[in-house]
């Protein structure tokens, strides 16, 4: 059996029936590459009392876990909500092609967590991702899907990469909403940091404003679409 199970958002954020389904398991696994982890995974280990390998995105896609999952009870822990990344559908698909019985154990997302802002969650378009931009690789087609939302009055979700620092993914937002190609102007926009967690923040101002903000990995950014007065009145509050 291989179980995907989802962290949730802190230390304390996986549920009962992730605990129980890891007393199970010979093996836990953990991927470490979708996000910067709040937590120590030293943490982790103290709270279930069992050694946990991480494994990065080449481990996760190959065929070792499926193969190790045909023979023992095979765990992978995945932060917040397993099926949010889709690599992790693609191994679940893998493995039922290969008669691996699998079960998914869920837990709170990013996509709970923005609520707090006031925005309404039926209100989010398409989610995108910024990436790390590189020497010779500064890719800016996110900007494609708040474009898209913006058309329509939806608010965004901008994922940031793993190793994105704030200010370095600020600035690369300001630069790629520069190129000529580009049709989207951000006056102002709400940065969340650390959701679910003790140090949990909610910032909204200008560009300019929230790069005076110390913002604390993992963060992610929201465009907001139109807003209903009640969101409006609620998102002012974090300027």
């Amino acid at each position: 059996m291989l179980y995907l199970i989802g962290l949730g958002l802190n230390e304390n954020g996986i549920s009962l029936e992730g605990i129980e389904a890891l007393k199970k398991c010979k093996k836990i696994y953990l991927e470490s590459y979708t996000v910067d982890f709040p937590y120590s995974i030293e943490k982790i280990e103290s709270s279930f009392g069992k050694k946990i390998n991480v494994l990065g995105r080449s481990e996760v896609e190959s065929e070792d876990l499926i193969k190790e999952s045909k023979k023992i009870d095979v765990a992978l822990l995945v932060y917040g909500c397993p099926l949010f990344a889709t690599t992790h559908m693609s191994l679940i698909s893998d493995a039922h092609q290969e008669k691996v019985k699998t079960k998914i154990i869920y837990a709170a997302s990013i996509f709970d967590a923005v609520a707090e802002t006031g925005l309404q969650l039926y209100k989010f378009g398409k989610i995108t991702s910024m990436p790390f931009w590189q020497k010779n690789y500064e890719p800016y087609s996110f900007l494609e899907s708040v474009q898209e939302n913006n058309s329509i009055g939806a608010h965004s979700l901008i994922l940031i990469d793993i190793g994105l620092e704030f200010k370095d993914a600020v600035e690369q937002l300001e630069k790629a909403c520069k190129k000529p190609e580009v049709k989207v102007e951000i006056d102002k926009m709400i940065v969340c940091s650390n959701m679910g967690c003790d140090k949990s923040k909610i910032f909204y101002g200008s560009l300019n404003q929230l790069k005076k903000n110390k913002v604390l990995k993992p963060f992610c950014f929201i465009v907001p679409g139109k807003m209903h007065f009640l969101e409006e009145e609620i998102v002012e509050g974090f300027c």
